[in-house]
C-alpha cells in the first residue's frame, strides 16, 4: 500500500507534468475548439487509453526492458519528432485549406488519440520516472502498477478535460476564416518548436 506522503509526492510530480502545456494538451485543446467536447470524446478517449496502457508496460517491467536495449530510445524519441512534425503540418493544412474541406476532416478518432501518446517522448518519460520514483521493491508490483496507474488515469482525465473545454471556449468563438487561419498557424508553430526542442534535446 503506498503511504500517504507517497500519495502527496505523486500528487505533486503528476499534475504539474499532465497540466502543463505540450503537444498532446496543444492538439487536445485545438480538438475541443473545432468540434466541442462531445466531438473529441473519441480522440480523448483513446489518449487515455494509451495513457493507461503505458503505466501497465512500464510499470510491469517494460523500463528495465528498455534498458537493456538502448537503441529504442532513439527510436522513440525521432518518432516523436517526426510526429510533432506531422501535427505541424496538419494544422497548417487545414489553416489553407477551404471551410468545406476542413469540415470534411471530421473530429480526429480513437486511432488518433493512441498515436499522439504513442509517439509523444514526453509522456514516455513522464510514466518511465514515475514508475522509478513510487515504486516500492518491498512490496506487491501488481498491486502497485494497479494503484499507480488508476491514480494516473485519474490524474489525466481531471487535468485534461479543463485544455478541451478552454479550447471550446476560447477557440471555439473563433469561427470566422481569418482566425481560422491564424489558429492553424499558431499551433503548427508551436508543434514546430516543440519538434524543435524535442530534436535537440
Amino acid at each position: 500500500m503506498i503511504s500517504p506522503e507517497g500519495w502527496l509526492l505523486f500528487m505533486g510530480y503528476t499534475v504539474p507534468m499532465v497540466f502543463s502545456p505540450g503537444p498532446g494538451n496543444t492538439v487536445l485543446a485545438t480538438a475541443g475548439g473545432r468540434f466541442g467536447v462531445r466531438g473529441t470524446l473519441a480522440f480523448w478517449l483513446g489518449f487515455e487509453v494509451a495513457n493507461v496502457a503505458l503505466c501497465v508496460l512500464y510499470g510491469l517491467g517494460l523500463g528495465r526492458v528498455l534498458h537493456g536495449v538502448p537503441w529504442l530510445y532513439p527510436v522513440l524519441h525521432w518518432g516523436g519528432v517526426v510526429y510533432l512534425l506531422y501535427l505541424a503540418w496538419g494544422f497548417f493544412r487545414s489553416s489553407a485549406a477551404p471551410a468545406e474541406a476542413r469540415e470534411a476532416l471530421g473530429p480526429p478518432g480513437l486511432g488518433e488519440g493512441l498515436l499522439a501518446v504513442a509517439l509523444n517522448p514526453k509522456i514516455h518519460s513522464m510514466v518511465l520516472v514515475m514508475f522509478s520514483q513510487f515504486l516500492d521493491p518491498a512490496q506487491s508490483l501488481g498491486a502497485q502498477v494497479a494503484q499507480l496507474t488508476g491514480a494516473f488515469l485519474v490524474v489525466c482525465v481531471v487535468c485534461h478535460f479543463p485544455w478541451i473545454y478552454g479550447g471550446k471556449l476560447i477557440l471555439g468563438r473563433f469561427h470566422g476564416e481569418r482566425a481560422v487561419r491564424l489558429q492553424g498557424w499558431t499551433f503548427g508553430a508551436c508543434m514546430l518548436a516543440v519538434a524543435g526542442y524535442v530534436a535537440l534535446a
